[in-house]
């Protein structure tokens, strides 16, 4: 016998003290791996105090390095956003040959390395590259310059919104649509007064997941930046730089503005998440199997149809 999908799952019957061990191991885990990481961040940041840190995140190279991760982001994560909903709406919605081929590229980012993404975009626009010969000709440089910090940090943020949407699209069917469409309105009115609203919190959720990835990415783009301080350089890469040069107290100031996006990205996205698993439940709880009555009244449905073609014969 199934189960239901609404029914409210039982809680375990294990004794207490395995669930307060369970419970504690999880807290210390969080509490030696995450907590006492990022408190350390901030107060190696702070060690020389505000002046320092400050001065850290003022300096000219350190505002280049922010100014370039925010316009990596303001980029990427647009193109993102447009790949993403067309591309979860194509999977969603509709049936064709190559869906799941399709569906597998989405997924390509995370299962190749970074550092190996850097390294094709290499290889395809470098100097010595299969297009560097064209591009040097027309005076376009992408490798070791702002263009290829964004194709590398598209590359690796692709799945963020794409996967998000796609369930969330599939859960909600098509029914909607398709009602949109025979009341009269045009395919851009079904998509901005029925499916954005149904699918806002998720789209919020993966931009916010998109844009955390686009501003922390390191691999990739350390690999097509060139390191040019100033110039390529993004806040991931300047840490690194700093870091090497035993500047801990310019580094850790930098570090901790990326610890800070990630904290308010963790509240938005803990927002969104909520919000979307709310609708999903509502979701589902609408989603209730045909009453039988219902299933014998279908066959009369298509009575008020078939009748005037009756009395023309």
């Amino acid at each position: 016998m199934g189960v239901s999908s609404n029914a409210i799952p039982k809680p375990l019957s294990e004794p207490r003290w395995v669930q307060y061990s369970l419970t504690a191991l999880a807290l210390l885990a969080l509490l030696l791996f995450l907590v006492l990481p990022l408190t350390a961040v901030f107060a190696e940041a702070l060690r020389n105090g505000w002046h320092a840190y400050w001065q850290a995140v003022t300096e000219p190279d350190a505002i280049s390095a922010i100014w370039l991760t925010l316009l990596t982001a303001l980029i990427a994560v647009p193109l993102n956003l447009v790949f993403g909903v067309c591309a979860a709406w194509a999977i969603a919605k509709y049936e064709f040959k190559g869906k799941s081929f399709l569906t597998t590229l989405i997924d390509l980012p995370f299962s190749v390395s970074p550092v190996v993404a850097g390294l094709t975009y290499v290889l395809v626009f470098g100097a010595q590259g299969w297009l560097g010969p064209w591009l040097a000709e027309h005076d376009i440089k992408i490798i070791f310059a702002i263009p290829g910090i964004i194709l590398a940090t598209i590359f690796v943020t692709v799945p963020f919104i794409a996967r998000e949407l796609i369930p969330l699209m599939q859960a909600q069917g098509t029914d909607e649509e398709q009602a949109a469409i025979v009341l009269g309105a045009s395919g851009w009115q079904t998509f901005w007064r029925v499916t954005l609203p149904n699918i806002k919190w998720g789209l919020i959720y993966g931009v916010i997941l998109c844009n955390a990835r686009a501003m922390g990415e390191f691999g990739a783009v350390s690999v097509v930046s060139g390191h040019i301080r100033g110039q390529t350089t993004t806040m991931p890469l300047q840490v690194e730089i700093l870091y090497n040069e035993y500047q801990a107290v310019a580094a850790f100031s930098v570090a901790s503005l990326l610890a800070l996006l990630a904290l308010v990205t963790l509240a938005i996205k803990t927002t969104a998440q909520w919000r979307m698993d709310r609708e999903m439940r509502a979701l589902e709880q609408t989603a209730e199997p045909p009453h039988p009555d219902t299933d014998l009244l279908t066959p009369l449905s298509p009575l008020p149809v078939r009748l005037p073609n009756m009395q023309s014969r």
